[in-house]
């Protein structure tokens, strides 16, 4: 969007923090302009091409309100050495005389001020929110996606567990056909469910560092390790907290 001269005095709001309420320009000079926010008394910086500004201008009709506190309408718009005049019931009004608190950073605030996203970004939200509850609706989440072949039996054996209501079993598969790939995916799938919240994992001391690397290499799962050491470790820094309290 190409942006108007920038001139002293003319009023903006900043579209990533409209909290700050009405900003004015101070000065704009080498591709920077320097933008005062009174009512929150700081002063933001911008390069004037990438600017996450946006500038103020009310609609005959509106009701905007003064530094005393007074609220008009506005009846008329005029423009004056690139500054907005804006005529109401009440005599004319600079951009300089608007209340510095005026603030957008509520919907219908965003919405009465008239500062309204392009439609595209709605569109693209909508189609994000869609895809989004097309995945948490699949079949197949959690158990697709991993960083691995699909084998038809672990597939099965995987769905199969984590859509029983309490998926309590014994997997005794035979060796090198996938029981640790197959206890991953159910694990998977009942956590992007949000059917298990935390786990534990108990395994022999030399397969713990294969199951870590699995579940974070393939599956996106990080784990804790707690050896023997680490957990004396925790014992005695609770024990040393106990007796100082």
């Amino acid at each position: 969007m190409d942006l108007p001269t920038w001139t002293r005095g003319q009023r903006w709001v900043s579209d990533g923090e409209p909290e700050l309420g009405l900003g004015i320009i101070k000065s704009s000079d080498d591709g920077r302009v320097e933008i005062g926010f009174p009512a929150a008394g700081e002063t933001r910086i911008y390069a004037t091409d990438t600017a996450p500004l946006r500038r103020v201008k009310f609609l005959t009709g509106d009701r905007i309100k003064i530094h005393s506190g007074a609220e008009m309408t506005v009846t008329r718009i005029r423009e004056e050495a690139g500054l907005l005049i804006y005529e109401t019931d009440r005599g004319d009004v600079t951009e300089a005389d608007l209340s510095d608190s005026i603030s957008f950073s509520k919907p219908e605030e965003r919405l009465f001020g008239g500062k309204l996203d392009d439609f595209k970004d709605f569109d693209l939200r909508g189609e994000a929110l869609q895809r989004r509850a097309e995945m948490r609706r699949s079949p197949v989440r959690g158990l697709a996606g991993a960083r691995m072949d699909l084998i038809p039996h672990q597939l099965f054996i995987a769905d199969e567990v984590a859509n029983r209501p309490q998926p309590r079993v014994l997997l005794a598969d035979q060796v090198g056909l996938g029981k640790t790939i197959e206890a991953c995916l159910i694990l998977h799938r009942l956590i992007l469910t949000g059917r298990a919240e935390r786990v534990l994992i108990l395994v022999p001391e030399p397969l713990i560092h294969q199951w870590f690397v699995e579940l974070l290499r393939r599956f996106q799962l990080s784990f804790s390790l707690f050896d023997e050491e680490r957990c004396e470790a925790i014992e005695y820094r609770r024990s040393r907290v106990q007796s100082i309290s």
